[in-house]
């Protein structure tokens, strides 16, 4: 005798392993994605404040292979992540929100592919501006930008809603943009302390994936379910019994009521 399958069986259940699977990958992500931390443990040589975090991974750099192994899995982590959410908020802003979600930690991994060459901050001799790094960089920016966006539209007009999303999201996105555009000053000769602000828009990224995390595993409003769709109360519909015997009781009252002319 064929068996359902167990998440076709209990779907609420296998819809809250989903989302804890999620939620856990993501926040793990958030960490992760903040590994150039370990640049105050590690004897790097470069000035946090002076240089971009794309320097750690540069092709000369000492520690090259453990930053950019770290990219790597931080898009891993945030690839499945996103696959295994997606379906939690419905409605195309929500999806096309995690697929960004998905398009930037493709385009992280492309980032180490084609890394910088050297460590400009550094080596003088070295250009800023690396064609292919700069356009994966610049892509990033944009999926993760565009996931922001998409995700706290959703959450706001979903429903059901995500309440940390739809609060925190909106004031994200603009101080990671600010944060991010505050970097841009190497590129267009004017270099120096555009690593704080870089850093700054890590940090804000991993907020952003550590609140995504938090609102996979907190319930949703609007008596949502553990799989993220809407919750349906049924109202059952009056049987003609049921008819039948009110119109009965109804005829019986008006008979037995005195007349007023009485």
């Amino acid at each position: 005798m064929h068996q359902a399958p167990e998440c076709a069986r209990t779907p609420r259940l296998c819809g809250l392993r989903r989302r804890l699977w999620a939620a856990l990958l993501l926040g793990t992500a958030a960490v992760a994605y903040n590994g150039w931390l370990l640049e105050v443990l590690l004897p790097t040589g470069l000035d946090p404040r002076h240089s971009y975090v794309s320097e750690l991974y540069a092709a000369d750099q000492p520690f090259q292979g453990l930053f950019s192994g770290i990219e790597v899995a931080c898009a891993l982590l945030v690839t499945t992540g996103a696959l295994l959410a997606r379906y939690t908020l419905p409605g195309r802003l929500a999806a096309a929100g995690w697929w960004a979600v998905i398009a930037f930690a493709a385009c992280s991994v492309a980032d180490t592919i084609v890394p910088m060459r050297c460590a400009p901050s550094v080596d003088p001799s070295c250009e800023a501006v690396n064609p292919w790094h700069t356009t994966t960089s610049a892509l990033v920016h944009f999926a993760i930008f565009s996931s922001m966006a998409l995700l706290s539209a959703a959450a706001k007009t979903g429903c059901p809603s995500w309440p940390l999303v739809r609060r925190w999201g909106p004031w994200l996105l603009p101080c990671a943009m600010v944060c991010a555009v505050a970097t841009v000053g190497p590129l267009f000769g004017g270099p120096g302390w555009h690593g704080i602000p870089q850093r700054a828009h890590l940090i804000l990224v991993g907020t952003w994936f550590a609140l995504l995390a938090v609102a996979l595993v907190r319930p949703l409003t609007h008596g949502g379910s553990a799989t993220g769709t809407p919750a349906v109360t049924y109202i059952p519909r009056p049987n003609a019994d049921n008819l039948r015997q009110q119109r009965h009781h109804l005829s019986a009252a008006s008979t037995e009521a005195p007349s007023p002319l009485a």
